[in-house]
């Protein structure tokens, strides 16, 4: 009696998060996404979004960790401009952006902003 064997992907926790969010871009749940994740799953992370013709932006954070920004071609554009250091060197005002283009809760990011401003008028006292 013969038995046909099922191939399943086993895949690590940090790429079945990926997946879910790229099910989200493609849905039309989000418009943008960042994702940091473990260097070492860069080449499968890429190639994924590569074949479904997924536009995106490595940055590296250090610490053998990437960020991944993927989604719509005008988004990106946006980032290629602005994300052009560390995202913890953003200014309050970039960082505000940043949440509202990946569509954080917009309280929150108010309240981040004005945490971030008072922090930074203080320090050029």
């Amino acid at each position: 009696m013969r038995t046909d064997a099922i191939v399943t992907e086993i895949l690590p926790p940090d790429m079945k998060v990926l997946m879910n969010h790229i099910y989200e871009y493609k849905k039309g749940v989000r418009q943008m996404v960042l994702f940091t994740f473990n260097k070492r799953y860069e080449d499968y992370a890429t190639a994924r979004l590569k074949r479904q013709n997924i536009s995106y932006i490595l940055q590296p954070v250090g610490n053998d960790r990437i960020n991944l920004f993927f989604g719509r071609k005008q988004c990106l554009e946006a980032i290629r401009l602005m994300v052009t250091r560390p995202l913890s060197q953003l200014t309050p005002e970039e960082d505000f952006i940043l949440g509202a283009m990946l569509g954080y809760d917009i309280c929150a990011q108010c309240e981040r902003y004005c945490e971030r401003k008072c922090r930074s008028c203080m320090k050029a006292q």
